[in-house]
């Protein structure tokens, strides 16, 4: 006599064989992760491009700075001396290849009286000193120039760079061996 197959609980299966695979279940929870690593690398790669652009635009903006210090370095005490207190630093003069970062940036040139600053600059005396602020040197014969590049980034935020120097008459050397020293 032939013996008929049976399961454990006796029942005979016929034609319903399990097919190997995944349940809908295995598969939401699959799509799941997968757009959350998506969705987390688009979050961190805009952060990236943020800070690329930051970067990309700051040293834009120093070397604004930096051509005009060598600008005004190139000038004579005279010449100095008669440029205004405030001015807006004409940048399509530096940047003729490129009329897109005279549009982007904007550079403000204020020329003052040499000021002292404190031992240890903090945040606080920095902002004291951008509105005039500190004690100031009773001297004709140096300059405290500060050069302000202000811009927006892409998402619109705005960012400054500022580089505060000194202009003596006759060359700072001079100034601090010969005239500074009785």
């Amino acid at each position: 006599m032939a013996t008929i197959p049976t399961t454990r609980r006796g029942f005979l299966r016929l034609g319903k064989r399990r097919e190997a695979g995944f349940t809908i279940l295995e598969v939401g929870m699959a799509s799941f992760v997968v757009a959350m690593g998506i969705a987390t690398s688009i979050i961190a790669m805009q952060s990236g491009f943020r800070s690329l652009d930051v970067a990309r635009d700051t040293t834009l903006a120093s070397q604004i700075v930096q051509s005009e210090v060598e600008r005004l370095r190139l000038m004579s005490w005279a010449g100095i001396s008669a440029l205004p207190a405030t001015e807006t630093v004409n940048l399509s003069t530096m940047f003729t290849t490129n009329p897109e970062i005279t549009n982007r940036f904007a550079a403000t040139r204020i020329i003052g009286a040499v000021m002292d600053p404190p031992v240890s600059p903090t945040e606080s005396n920095l902002a004291n000193a951008a509105y005039g602020n500190w004690k100031t040197w009773s001297t004709d014969e140096m300059k405290q120039i500060t050069i302000v590049v202000t811009w927006k980034g892409y998402d619109l935020r705005s960012h400054t760079i500022s580089m505060i120097t000194v202009y003596a008459k006759n060359g700072l050397y001079d100034y601090l061996y010969t005239l500074a020293r009785p």
